[in-house]
């Protein structure tokens, strides 16, 4: 059983998240958001480059496949589940 980080945490933690706050706050990228950041976009689009996935519909059944692991580990992620429900 897997005790440490996972991969994608482990590459995720070289991504300085000052420096993309930051760039998000200069040009108000987070303006009118309701729930769904930028930071969480660019988690969910980074997993889905490194899984290689070539569409919303897959990306949508990666995430569905997954649901139960994203929702109960305090993931970023589990917003796209809640967005998208």
């Amino acid at each position: 059983m897997n005790q440490g980080q996972t991969i994608f945490s482990q590459i995720i933690s070289y991504v300085p998240k000052y420096s993309f706050d930051s760039c998000v706050k200069k040009y108000r990228g987070n303006y009118k958001v309701q729930s769904f950041t930028y930071w969480e976009q660019f988690l969910v689009m980074a997993f889905t480059q490194l899984t290689y996935r070539e569409s919303l519909r897959d990306i949508e059944t990666c995430f569905r496949a997954m649901q139960n692991k994203l929702l109960n580990n305090n993931n970023p992620y589990s917003r796209y589940q809640k967005v998208q429900a």
